[in-house]
């Protein structure tokens, strides 16, 4: 069974900057597109990024585009998300998932495994 361990979550003010780090297990990793999650209070969750299995190719949501930046390191199975310039809006619970696809300007997962993601907060 494939299961997904996220790290790296805190507070931080509007403007600072934050690392997610996602392991997985039960999966070969390196032919896995890999990709980042969030589910703000009250609203469903939502894709921002995906990165092919090479790591040559990323996708972003308009959203998040230009401020975060996606990554992997296919020898420790580990995947990253870099947070700068923080806004409150991007305050959630954040969540890593193989089989990412970006379609439509959004991007999405067929995964059924979510973690326990790692909380992300943004104060004013």
């Amino acid at each position: 069974q494939v299961q997904v361990v996220e790290s790296g979550g805190g507070l931080v003010q509007a403007g600072g900057s934050l690392r997610l780090s996602c392991t997985a297990f039960g999966l070969t990793f390196e032919n896995n597109n890999m990709g980042w999650f969030r589910q703000a209070p009250g609203k469903e969750r939502e894709g921002i990024s995906c990165i092919g299995w090479s790591g040559s190719i990323a996708y972003y949501t308009d959203s998040v585009r230009g401020r975060f930046t996606i990554s992997r390191d296919n020898a420790k199975k580990t995947l990253y998300l870099q947070m700068n310039n923080l806004k409150p809006e991007d305050t959630a619970i954040y969540y890593c998932a193989p089989d990412c696809a970006s379609k439509e300007g959004g991007i999405y997962s067929s995964f059924g495994s979510w973690g326990q993601g790692t909380q992300v907060t943004v104060s004013s």
